[in-house]
């Protein structure tokens, strides 16, 4: 397999850009009681440069995500009883996939069986960016043999408990302490790019493979990885492709913690920080 040591970069921005040129990201996620994550990778694809966001949420769970940023808009899904997005929402979701770049899935989703009837309807989509975290990926590893239905160009975020969860559904052997071997199996057996989480962050796409060097132990707190979704996505949306998002999403949102680490410390460090620290830390990245 290829290595690949250096994070990719951006295309310099065209004079006469308007928010469609930046791409157009649709975010579904969040349910009641966890509307943060929804508003976190929201406001993160919007500070990694995407032209226009939408958040795809729970109808109950709407007025909080609205409330958090008046940047990106919301769309209301149909919800089961606990406030979860229900399967009545797939006809909703898959218009709102039509009409931006790329989707992403996941950040406090919950898992039901509604949630995983969307989640293989979305991966049955032929030709769709799609990236999914979070519960997205532990409704994802219950569906069995779900590689032979994939259409769509998928990116996988797991931290290392979702991707035990997905290999346990995969493979027939233990999933190897090697990361890197880790990462490069799943993304061969799923035909997609894999992020699998954690002090060095692999990403891999079967063919290529990416050791990320930023980051440090205090991003290890609730909401990192909502971030990361939003930056990665915003990153799909211009113009880099799926495995090149990926490696420079890990590489900035790993520089954006370091940043803030030096503010705040690793201790008191939390995700906001995190995300008001994106722009600093494009700002130090080559991107151009």
């Amino acid at each position: 397999m290829e290595i690949v040591r250096e994070a990719p970069r951006l295309k310099p921005r065209p004079v006469d850009g308007h928010k469609g040129t930046f791409g157009k990201v649709c975010i579904v996620a969040g349910s009641v009681g966890m509307s943060g994550a929804a508003a976190l990778a929201g406001r993160a694809a919007l500070r990694s440069g995407a032209g226009l966001v939408r958040v795809a949420t729970a109808r109950s769970a709407l007025p909080v995500v609205a409330a958090i940023e008046p940047c990106y808009t919301t769309i209301a899904l149909a919800e089961d009883a606990a406030g979860r997005i229900s399967g009545k929402a797939i006809g909703a979701i898959l218009e709102a996939t039509l009409q931006n770049d790329v989707t992403a899935i996941g950040p406090g989703l919950g898992a039901s069986a509604g949630l995983r009837s969307v989640i293989e309807t979305l991966i049955r989509q032929e030709g769709l960016r799609l990236l999914i975290d979070g519960d997205g990926l532990n409704n994802l590893s219950r569906l069995p043999d779900w590689p032979r239905r994939r259409r769509a160009q998928l990116v996988l975020t797991p931290h290392p408990g979702e991707m035990a969860r997905l290999w346990s559904g995969l493979f027939r052997d233990e999933i190897p302490s090697d990361r890197q071997e880790a990462a490069a199996r799943m993304a061969q057996a799923t035909d997609s790019v894999v992020a699998l989480k954690g002090a060095g962050t692999v990403v891999a796409d079967g063919q290529r493979f990416y050791v990320n060097s930023t980051g440090n132990p205090g991003m290890a707190t609730a909401g990192s990885g909502d971030v990361l979704t939003g930056v990665v996505a915003a990153l799909m949306g211009q113009g880099l492709d799926n495995f090149e998002a990926t490696v420079l999403g890990v590489h900035v949102h790993g520089a954006a913690g370091d940043i803030a680490a030096e503010t705040y410390g690793q201790i008191s460090l939390i995700a906001t920080d995190i995300l008001e620290a994106l722009p600093k830390a494009f700002a130090a990245v080559a991107l151009f």
